[in-house]
Order: structure tokens, then sequence, then C-alpha cells
């Protein structure tokens, strides 16, 4: 094995490593920020909003991934939606937010699942003590359940920003210059196409194993108090 290579082509990497972070950072924002729309939405009362979320999910989380991506790659412009290319980073702006987009909508159906049972574990009589004590439905929903739920779901919202990190990989198909098309792009100069490989994995690891431990870090300290 010869890494040799590295010497003159750390670059693509590190710039493919600081793209995955900005995907997987922007996909997390979204993602649960929809996540939690799609939660709320799921366990109301109202059976037209029951329907809409539910139907997403099911949608979402039955379909592949690389579909979503290229629908909304190929279906934003050909529907007369079009990302303005802005300067953005060194990005081509249209092609990262696609696979933002992407990202986020297919992670917020796997968050909003998550976020549900987080929700639904807790139990009722919590939010009838809040209401008893007059506050709203909002109210108590915003500082007294979402709370609780949040430190119950973390370790597996932790999981699923690990998944993020991991899948992005698959938006070097419309062109993002992440850590896997940085590969292609040194595998098709140098002519090897094993080693740039590794060293992809090895940043993976190092990018998912240092998440996996702050998130550790941050359960052990919202369950210090338990």
């Amino acid at each position: 094995m010869n890494f040799s290579f590295l010497s003159e082509y750390y670059v693509y990497f590190i710039e493919g490593a600081k793209n995955t972070i900005l995907l997987a950072a922007f996909t997390v924002l979204l993602g649960v920020m929809l996540g939690i729309i799609l939660a709320l939405m799921k366990i109301s009362r109202n059976p037209i909003l029951k329907v809409i979320s539910t139907s997403y999910i099911e949608f979402i989380r039955g379909t592949p991934l690389l579909v979503q991506i290229y629908i909304v790659f190929f279906g934003l412009p050909y529907i007369g939606i079009h990302i303005p290319d802005v300067p953005f980073l060194g990005q081509d702006f249209p092609r990262f937010m696609a696979g933002v987009i992407a990202l986020s909508l297919n992670s917020g159906a796997y968050v909003a699942e998550i976020i549900r049972a987080g929700i639904q574990a807790i139990d009722k009589g919590q939010m009838e003590a809040a209401r008893s004590l007059g506050m709203s439905h909002y109210m108590a929903m915003r500082y007294i359940i979402l709370p609780q739920a949040i430190r119950n779901i973390l370790p597996a919202l932790g999981n699923e920003f690990v998944v993020i990190i991991k899948e992005s990989s698959i938006v070097s198909v419309i062109g993002i210059s992440e850590l896997m098309f940085s590969a292609d792009t040194v595998k098709g100069v140098t002519f090897q196409p094993f080693e740039p490989l590794i060293v992809v994995a090895v940043i993976y690891f190092v990018l998912t194993f240092t998440i996996s431990r702050l998130l550790g870090v941050a359960e052990r300290r919202m369950r210090a108090g338990d």
C-alpha cells in the first residue's frame, strides 16, 4: 500500500471533510426542526395534520435516499424552482443546497418518529399537571414535555446524527465535493483505487467517533441530576 499521494493531494481530503461537516451541520439543524414539526403534527388531534405527517413519513422511509436526491436535484428546476447561485464558501451553491434539502427531508422523517416516541413516553400526568397550573398546551409542550423528551431520546438522536454524516457520502452522485467525491477525484488522478478509500474511511471514523463521544458526554451531564 502506497500513501505517498497524500503529500500532494491532502488538500482534496481536507476540502471534502469540510464540506461533509457543513452538509451534516445544515442537515441536522433542518432535520431536527422538520422532525419536531412532523412529530407534533402526528400526535395532534387534528386528523388532517396526522394524515399529512403520517403519509410524508411513510413515503420518505419507504423510498431510497438516492431516489430522493435525484427528485430534489432534477425535480426542483423541472417545476420552476431554481436555487440562486450565490457565493458560499467556494461551494456550487445550487448543488450544495439540493443535497442539504434532500438529506434534511430524509432525516426529518426519521427524527420525527424518534421525537414522537420520546414525547409519548412522557407520563400524561405531566401535561395534565401543567394545564392545571394554567399553562397553555404550547407552553406545557415547550417547557415541560419537550425538555424531558429530548433528554430521553438523545442517544437515538445521536445515532441519527452519525448516520447523517455517513449518508452524506451519497450526495457525491450530484457532484458535491464531499469526502467520497474527493476520494473518487484522487483515485482518477493517481490510478490508485484502494488507498484513497482507506483515507476516507479513517476520516469518516474520526468524525463519527468524535461526535459519538461528545454526545455521550452531553448525555451523562443531562442525566447527572436524575
